[in-house]
């Protein structure tokens, strides 16, 4: 299991007594860790102060981008890949699962779903497309498709491993607003690599999930980059934006305003699910208010040095 130091101390023994049973994720069974996808993470260094099981996403015999799954959640906890400047049409989907996941001895390429019936191990191990069907959720990428150039690795985004249920208001409105403005920003002023991890915030309560305690719904999402290489023209609305910047989104239009403010001039199918732009330290501050225990999204705060 990935382990960080902040799981590792009291504070994080507590975690499992603290947080609704449903959406820790102590104990899982391992499978594996990021030794082999380091390179997705600033300076090789994953984030620190979540426990789960920590997959490296692999397509056609190459390691894309790494994801810390929970597997009593049935969907990630976050989701690192190096961006690039996306080219070509969006694939059309053709979802996958992780086979590591159902049988830690299994052959590592994420695997299409099968037109048949499902393995039993698949189902009790992850979400699966039943999950999606018939719900009121779309399937919310992590990692999306567009911040990715070459078609495999675009590809290789659709898999469930890399998807939480995410409300059609959020997901097609300002959050792929989120997405195409941070394609823009990373595409026109990153000159270095630029290191991404988008991941979720639960709700506080263990009520919201798809079917029977299935697929556990997220109440935020949030997303960080870190760019530490990058063209200092900037324009003055992108000052504050860079080396690193993030931000935190609505999936609940009925949620509180205390971490994301309502804009009243939305159009009526988008407004509750806005998008609020903020430092990386504030994202932070977000998490550890909410999760109980101290993240740190990249080393050094995306700071550049050793």
């Amino acid at each position: 299991m990935y382990k960080s130091a902040a799981a590792m101390s009291p504070l994080g023994a507590l975690l499992p007594l603290v947080l609704v049973a449903a959406w820790c994720s102590v104990g899982e069974a391992d499978v594996g860790d990021f030794a082999p996808c380091l390179q997705v993470f600033y300076k090789s260094w994953p984030p620190k102060g979540l426990t789960g099981s920590p997959v490296c996403q692999r397509y056609h015999n190459e390691y894309r981008f790494a994801t810390l799954y929970s597997r009593p959640r049935r969907s990630p906890w976050f989701s690192a890949y190096l961006y690039s400047a996306p080219a070509g049409k969006r694939p059309t989907p053709s979802w996958m699962f992780e086979p590591q996941l159902a049988n830690p001895g299994a052959e590592g390429n994420m695997i299409p779903f099968p037109s048949g019936p499902l393995d039993q191990n698949v189902v009790e191990s992850q979400a699966v497309e039943p999950d999606y069907i018939n719900s009121t959720y779309t399937r919310g990428h992590l990692n999306p498709s567009l911040h990715h150039q070459m078609h495999q690795d675009r590809a290789a985004t659709f898999t469930l491993t890399n998807v939480v249920p995410q409300k059609a208001g959020s997901n097609d409105g300002p959050w792929e607003d989120l997405e195409n403005n941070v394609n823009k920003s990373l595409a026109t002023f990153c000159l270095g690599e630029a290191h991404v991890v988008t991941g979720v915030i639960p709700y506080r309560s263990d009520g919201h999930w798809l079917g029977d305690r299935r697929v556990a719904v997220p109440e935020y999402m949030w997303s960080a980059y870190c760019c530490p290489d990058y063209n200092h023209s900037l324009p003055q609305e992108l000052r504050e934006a860079f080396p690193t910047h993030a931000a935190i989104g609505r999936n609940d239009r009925n949620s509180t305003e205390e971490i994301v403010p309502v804009s009243r001039e939305a159009k009526k199918q988008f407004r509750g699910y806005d998008v609020r732009r903020m430092s990386l330290k504030t994202l932070e501050e977000h998490l550890k208010e909410r999760l109980g225990a101290d993240i740190s999204v990249f080393h050094e705060q995306c700071s550049g040095s050793d």
